[in-house]
């Protein structure tokens, strides 16, 4: 979606978007494109807001009130023998900071702990024991740090939780589990995620962008567990629930729409408590919206090739390698640029509405190739990365009906992509969801500044004065090592 919105949007001069600054800080960094790294977060305590911002010397940390006010920084040495990068962020009971710095192997994490009052850090070393396999991922989770991962040579995932100095590992098993594609040919978990299909995060607070939700393995954290969708079979979306607490999994089978010809492509997406499916080919477009806990299907859509969709809000879009996307005018060119990617779908919420795009996404290799002057074969250029995309927009009121497109105002994440896809001298960048807006912190290489604005849905209001801008449970702890 805020890709098709920042190109509704370049292409009108007379937008005006609701965006206020909230404050400025010159930091001074050292080459910031080249050496920065930069983190916004939020004690979910005490909602005062953090900003870690650091290149290759120096880590700056500034602490903002619950009404964003700067009440405190901190400019500490970094005294690392190697480049590291910041995977995250925990809070003490206290509200201290911690930062996490992993390693560029992922076998060592870098553990630092602030103390903004007395100006102080101390630091802890953690090294991953030798069956943690592949790192999936990390994430931030209630003031708490975790690193997931796929145990090694084993039907386990992995889940670190760093938290008062130590390290508790949780285990969660699949191996009561069975995975089959629609032939029904079996396949481990351990290849599904390591080499078949790894899996991809999806954002709790952002659009998930189709090139990350045509992913057939997904993962969306909430606040007790994980869940795990997994779409590799175009008959089902297979779901495992993972108890962060009791480290217990459970597992969900939703059927998928049933195309009225084949081939098809399928995919899911999963938002507070539904689960969106979309099975598509050249000839039909089909879109289910189930109940997580019951399986029942709350909306059921058909739409062939000879149809008219008339729950879009955008038009219906082509675009290729990220350049200005093209409108496509029937149903018919729709479906049958859907059929050449594979089809997916993203779901994103505010407090009035829910926004689907429904599309597809392929990225590929192409090799160009040279002739010579005698019209014979000269040789292949460098190989390039090119990718498509096919997509439209539309919303669904809280009655999970569609909506028409003139009761939507702009949304804040839009207005933010907006305002990035039009300014310059930005370097770093980091976005945080706070209540009902968004904060975009970035450095600007122009003032040497870390600069903080807020984003709310729909148009600025001129009057404010702001400026526009054109099953097994296993669990056991491990200490941390003093440096």
């Amino acid at each position: 979606m805020k890709k098709l919105l920042l190109f509704l949007l370049l292409i009108s001069q007379s937008i005006l978007f609701s965006q206020t600054i909230l404050n400025s800080s010159v930091l001074n960094l050292n080459k910031p494109s080249e050496n920065g790294q930069l983190i916004n977060a939020e004690n979910v305590k005490t909602h005062e807001v953090y900003v870690f911002a650091s290149d290759n010397k120096t880590i700056n940390i500034l602490k903002y009130n619950k009404s964003l006010f700067l009440a405190n920084q901190f400019k500490d040495t970094l005294r690392a023998e190697q480049k590291r990068s910041m995977m995250g962020y925990s809070f003490d009971e206290d509200g201290n900071p911690t930062l996490y710095w992993g390693s560029d192997n992922h076998k060592n994490i870098r553990i630092i702990k602030y103390n903004l009052e007395t100006k102080t850090s101390n630091t802890l070393s953690f090294d991953f024991p030798a069956n943690t396999g592949n790192i999936i991922t990390s994430f931030q989770k209630n003031n708490t740090f975790y690193v997931l991962s796929k145990e090694k040579d084993q039907e386990h995932m992995l889940l670190f939780e760093f938290k008062n100095d130590k390290c508790e590992i949780r285990m969660f098993n699949f191996t009561p589990f069975s995975f089959q594609n629609e032939k029904a040919q079996s396949v481990s978990f351990s290849a599904l995620v390591q080499y078949h299909y790894p899996i991809e995060k999806m954002e709790s607070e952002d659009f998930s962008s189709l090139d990350k939700t045509e992913k057939k393995s997904k993962m969306y954290v909430l606040d007790d567990r994980i869940i795990l969708t997994f779409d590799y079979n175009t008959k089902r979306t297979q779901v495992f629930s993972l108890n962060i607490k009791t480290n217990e999994v459970t597992e969900k089978i939703f059927d998928t729409p049933d195309t009225q010809t084949l081939p098809k492509t399928t995919n899911s997406f999963y938002l507070e408590n539904k689960l969106y499916q979309i099975s598509a080919n050249s000839e039909q477009l089909l879109f289910s919206l189930k109940d997580f806990d019951s399986g029942k299907s709350i909306k059921n859509i058909s739409v062939s090739k000879n149809d008219t969709i008339t729950f879009k809000n955008s038009p219906m879009f082509l675009q290729i390698n990220g350049e200005k996307p093209q409108k496509l005018k029937t149903t018919a060119k729709f479906l049958k640029q859907l059929s050449t990617v594979n089809a997916t779908l993203s779901a994103f919420k505010n407090r009035q509405y829910t926004f689907v795009t429904f599309g597809g996404f392929a990225s590929y290799q192409s090799l160009s190739v040279n002739y010579g002057p005698n019209g014979f074969l000269d040789g292949l250029n460098n190989v390039q990365n090119a990718s498509k995309m096919v997509f439209f927009d539309t919303a669904l009121n809280s009655n999970f009906e569609f909506v028409k497109d003139s009761q939507i105002e702009p949304l804040a994440i839009d207005n933010l992509n907006y305002f990035m896809g039009t300014s310059r001298n930005i370097a770093l960048v980091s976005i945080l969801k706070v209540t009902d807006f968004y904060i975009l912190g970035y450095y600007d290489t122009v003032s040497k500044s870390y600069i903080m604005r807020k984003f709310t849905d729909g148009f600025m209001d001129q009057s404010a004065g702001n400026p526009i801008i054109n099953k097994a449970i296993f669990t056991k702890s491990l200490p941390l090592n003093r440096n």
